[in-house]
């Protein structure tokens, strides 16, 4: 029996010490939100956070996590309230949605740890894998949780749903003339 602590809540599981963390939460403990993508740790799919850092929960032995906190989706905000998600929601980020849990957590991370990252910083800690290519729109809307104005332009002039929703939350919270 091994004792995990989940979006602040301990649990015991009843389990194999070398299953997958990733298997542990969906299956285990229902929470559906991180997904299973490549099982090898590239895609970022999914992406938790132990102990507040990014972690590929695929391939980590439920075991190595010990007393670490694990956070989740469902855990980042109770409410969708995260600046990430509201940014992500303003911008209308996913298209499929599928990576979009990594994703998340993966750019809050980085917030947390550069409060105002550049393209670069962005690039560098953003290596989850998008398979509709938002990229343009995921580092619009880091740009945006961060309040630093840049990226926007490449989102402005997007036509899909949630288009005049965007280009209002970006020109009022970002004070940007288009």
């Amino acid at each position: 029996m091994l004792s995990l602590n989940v979006n602040g809540s301990n649990h015991r599981v009843d389990v194999e010490p070398e299953m997958p963390l990733l298997w542990v939460i969906r299956e285990q403990l229902g929470l559906t939100g991180t997904k299973f993508g490549c099982g090898i740790a590239q895609c970022g799919a999914c992406t938790v956070h132990v102990n507040g850092e990014p972690i590929r929960s695929c391939s980590l032995p439920v075991s190595s996590v010990g007393n670490q906190k694990i956070t989740t989706i469902e855990g980042l905000s109770p409410d969708a309230s995260h600046p990430i998600q509201m940014a992500w929601k303003a911008l209308d980020v996913p298209q499929c949605g599928y990576c979009q849990s990594g994703q998340v957590l993966a750019a809050a991370a980085l917030l947390k740890r550069i409060p105002k990252p550049t393209d670069q910083d962005i690039d560098a800690a953003m290596t989850n894998i998008c398979r509709c290519g938002s990229y343009q729109r995921i580092r619009a809307a880091i740009h945006m949780a961060a309040g630093t104005g840049k990226g926007i332009g490449s989102v402005i002039h997007y036509a899909g749903p949630g288009a005049d929703a965007a280009c209002t939350t970006c020109t009022a919270e970002l004070d940007i003339d288009h």
